[in-house]
């Protein structure tokens, strides 16, 4: 049990794109971590996937966000651009029901970024730790592009 507490846990990108610090997402809410702690991805793909194992707990009617609990316990949000609550869903597909088991890379959401970003909305795609306050982050990715499913983003241990 004590070995589970020590472990270091990953999020792999649920988004490829450029990743980039969340103080420089031009919106407070995610920039000044109300939200929760982590990275932000400027997406240049249409697939959105699980960024770890765990459960979806919520999707929003508006399919723009998911939430998951991991099996840790650690509660992660995607926020799939921004001012994208305003399409009311327009331009985005679900993938998979609240409730469902994903493994890190399964779809999650498709995106129609043509008609997201003709909407003026930006595809910067928030991915936070919302209890931010049961881990020790060791490592964030913060530096170039990234792969869905694959590349790690950002790295922390149970506290």
């Amino acid at each position: 049990m004590l070995d589970f507490f020590k472990r270091t846990f990953k999020l792999v990108a649920p988004v490829s794109g450029r990743v980039m610090d969340l103080s420089e997402v031009p919106d407070e809410i995610f920039a000044d971590k109300m939200v929760g702690e982590g990275i932000a991805i400027e997406a240049t793909d249409d697939l959105v996937v699980a960024p770890a194992d765990g459960e979806i707990t919520l999707i929003f009617k508006t399919n723009h966000a998911f939430g998951m609990i991991l099996d840790n316990d650690v509660e992660v949000l995607v926020h799939i651009g921004l001012d994208t609550i305003s399409l009311g869903g327009a331009g985005f597909k679900r993938l998979v029901a609240e409730g469902e088991r994903v493994k890190a890379g399964d779809p999650i959401l498709k995106v129609d970024r043509e008609y997201i970003t003709s909407r003026s909305c930006s595809l910067i795609t928030p991915v936070l730790i919302t209890n931010h306050d049961i881990v020790t982050f060791t490592s964030f990715n913060i530096e170039g592009e990234v792969k869905a499913g694959s590349d790690t983003i950002l790295e922390y241990k149970l506290k």
